[in-house]
């Protein structure tokens, strides 16, 4: 416990003496410049409070110029007729001004009939144009205007400088002066001098500062009286020469003097900010020294550095940047209470609360730039960190936020076109203050350009809430009605996209339930055809197993036996087959092979049983060989198997057409039949595996035939159709040849 709080204690002392040395360091850069003055008299503010009493003095007692006097001096130029005549413009322009003052003035007496101010008027109008007219007529009649305009700028000038008196003998009680009229010889001064003594004398010896000052006459009149510079030949006594002298400060001047006062403590804050600068110098030296060798700084530090990292780095900076500014005030009082204050004791309660304080903020600004400062120490963690930033984030999501906006530029642009306009109107509401005619315009463009943009927007909200509503209930799997599309906007394209989603969602649901009956199918299918042979070979095989039968019979029961068997066989082999090839697990052996001759192979096999069955074939072919890079074995055994299906399915005694041509780069081979058992124009479902044309399923066979087919025909990259007009049934393939 003890150990833990001497670490705080030293902790806590390492950051006083350093919030003290910043601020010692800090007041000598600020009051470095002023205070390397010798004294007070050297200082820019003297400086300025001197420059003032000279101004002063020479307007009140260097400068003998009466009211009177200025009067008799003043002069009227041509230049000033000028002015004075087009002051207001030419002559009828002012002529029409005056006009347009009194007509309304006198027509509303007139209307009133009131004929004797009505007359008054019209005199009084044309008495001034007169005046006026004459101003242009003769030099002479506007000559003695402009010497009483003077006269009244001249007597409020001296009106301006009484007023300046106070000012004056504020400083006339310390500053001693003496000078001289260069032109005219005339010596002004509040010395007193003995015959023998010269002014240098006893300025040097009397003063306990003193300073040349030379001026010109009109001094007074850009330092003091600004704005009076054009009557300075009124004003001033003499152009010629300058006044040339000294301005000191006596001695035997009182320690309450304002300027021997301050000199005395800025001889004092001298002493103070050499003493606090370099005190601030080995707090400074003492607290670094300190800081390297505190291991419990170093562990006190790195213990919130984790913690302080989890931060976004734009918040870290935010309280970095709120400990600079604090620690910085904080400084700068502690500067005003050691520098600025004439007496620091009954604030020494204050200034220890500012130092503590500054001791704090100057800590964690220190703490906050090193871990900062780890943050940054390579390029790629420093990207890192800014990525994590809030900016960053709000940046990335205001920039997606407006690629999604601009998704459609059309309805991007107009949205931010209404957003400007609705902008506008509220701005535009401020006109309404200044004229009632702005309120008018405003109201009125509010009618014809807001109510409807309003409208609109609502039109457009309900149609988005519309489109809205009939998503959810889509998702709900309610199909509803479809959706109005109006205009060719992009809610029009999202209610038309809507609809053609709602005829997807019904297809999909239709061929969802196609599937599902499929699916019943073909578990039925399977079920009766594997059952079928499995059931008379178990049947024959108990027969066999009682004993009981005769030789004849056994001999029966044992062809049957092996025949369902086979035909089991079959069954699952085809199955398997079926299976391997919808799982892509069968491997195809290309060769170089004659479609033609292929499937002259083909019937070739089936001779035969075309011989013995009462179809006729016809047979089409060309005279050339159709040359296909393909699988033949497995290719045979397409041909094969729709010539099996052609001689199961048949319709007796009716004709059989299969034809092989060339259509560009493909061959087309064709197979056509009328079948004896009605297919209800559901083509499709024939590719299903255990589907058969044969519904009562006595013929023999898997069902998988044509499945079969199709897929190895999608493994040549070929194509195989199937069309069904009534009884007619046409199968046709496509595949690429050579050229």
């Amino acid at each position: 416990m003890d150990t833990r709080w001497k670490n705080k204690f030293i902790i806590a002392m390492i950051t006083v003496l350093f919030a003290f040395g910043a601020s010692g360091v800090l007041s000598v850069l600020i009051n470095g410049r002023e205070y390397a003055n010798p004294d007070y008299f050297h200082t820019s503010q003297f400086r300025s409070d001197l420059d003032q009493y000279a101004g002063y003095l020479e307007m009140f007692e260097l400068n003998n110029v009466t009211l009177e006097k200025a009067k008799e001096a003043i002069e009227v130029s041509e230049e000033d007729i000028h002015e004075h005549r087009y002051r207001y413009g030419t002559l009828p322009e002012q002529i029409d001004n005056i006009r347009s003052q009194y007509e309304y003035r006198i027509q509303e007496a007139k209307d009133t009939e009131n004929n004797e101010f009505a007359k008054a008027l019209t005199d009084q109008m044309n008495k001034r144009i007169e005046d006026i007219t004459k101003n242009f007529e003769s030099d002479e009649h506007v000559r003695p205007k402009l010497i009483k305009e003077k006269e009244e700028k001249i007597e409020e000038f001296f009106k301006e400088k009484e007023q300046l008196r106070d000012q004056y003998d504020f400083y006339e009680d310390s500053f001693t002066y003496y000078f001289e009229d260069t032109s005219t010889g005339e010596v002004f001064t509040n010395l007193t001098l003995s015959k023998n003594e010269s002014p240098d004398e006893v300025m040097k010896k009397e003063m306990v500062y003193r300073t040349d000052y030379t001026m010109d006459k009109n001094y007074f009149l850009h330092f003091i009286m600004g704005g009076y510079g054009e009557f300075e030949q009124s004003l001033v006594e003499s152009q010629s020469g300058y006044f040339k002298g000294q301005i000191g400060l006596a001695k035997n001047l009182p320690d309450s003097n304002m300027f021997i006062d301050q000199n005395n403590h800025f001889k004092q804050k001298q002493i103070i900010l050499l003493i606090y600068g370099g005190s601030a110098v080995l707090a400074i030296i003492a607290a670094l020294i300190a800081g390297r060798k505190s291991k419990a700084l170093s562990a006190e530090i790195k213990r919130w550095e984790p913690l302080y990292n989890k931060l976004p780095i734009d918040l870290r900076i935010t309280f970095l940047g709120l400990a600079v500014i604090g620690s910085s005030l904080a400084l700068f009082l502690i500067n005003d209470f050691l520098i600025d204050s004439y007496n620091i004791l009954p604030r020494v309660i204050e200034l220890i609360i500012v130092l503590l304080g500054a001791s704090v903020l100057c800590g964690l600004t220190i703490v906050q730039l090193k871990y900062i400062a780890g943050e940054f120490k390579d390029l790629k963690n420093a990207k890192a960190v800014l990525k994590k930033s809030l900016v960053y984030r709000a940046a990335g999501g205001l920039k997606t936020s407006l690629q999604e906006a601009f998704l459609n530029r059309s309805i991007g642009t107009q949205l931010f076109v209404v957003l400007l306009i609705i902008f506008g109107m509220g701005m535009g509401s401020i006109v309404m203050f200044f004229h009632p005619l702005f309120a008018l315009f405003y109201v009125m463009v509010l009618a014809f350009a807001g109510i409807p943009l309003v409208m609109a927007l609502i039109r457009r909200v309900g149609y988005f809430n519309r489109i809205a509503v009939t998503a959810n209930e889509l998702a709900a799997g309610h199909m509803g009605p479809d959706l109005p599309v109006k205009g060719k906007g992009v809610l029009a394209s999202l209610a038309g996209n809507m609809n053609v989603l709602k005829q997807g969602v019904k297809t999909s649901l239709s061929e969802q339930a196609k599937s599902e009956r499929l699916k019943t199918e073909l578990i039925t299918n399977v079920s009766h055809d594997l059952r079928t042979p499995l059931t008379s070979i178990i049947t024959y095989t108990e027969l066999l197993k009682s004993g009981e039968v005769s030789e004849d019979d056994r001999s029966a029961y044992l062809e049957i036996i092996d025949r369902k068997s086979k035909r089991l066989k079959v069954l699952i082999d085809d199955l398997f087959e079926v299976s391997k090839m919808v799982s892509g697990n069968i491997e195809l052996r290309k060769e170089r092979v004659d479609l033609v001759q292929l499937l002259q192979q083909a019937l070739a096999e089936h001779n035969n049983a075309i011989n013995e069955s009462n179809l006729h074939f016809r047979v089409t072919q060309p005279d050339h060989p159709a040359i296909a890079f393909v699988d033949g074995q497995k290719l045979w055994r397409v041909f094969d198997n729709l010539i099996g299906n052609i001689l199961k399915y048949s319709l007796e005694h009716s004709r059989v057409y299969i034809a092989i041509v060339k259509v560009k780069s493909q061959a087309v081979i064709t197979f056509k039949n009328v079948s004896k058992y009605e297919l209800d124009d559901q083509s499709e479902e024939l590719f299903e595996r255990f589907k058969r044309g044969d519904k009562s399923r006595h013929t023999d066979g898997s069902g998988l035939g044509l499945a079969i087919a199709k897929s190895i025909i999608d493994l040549h990259d070929g194509n195989l159709e199937i069309d069904t007009d009534g009884d007619l049934f046409k199968v046709s393939i496509s595949l690429n040849i050579e050229e």
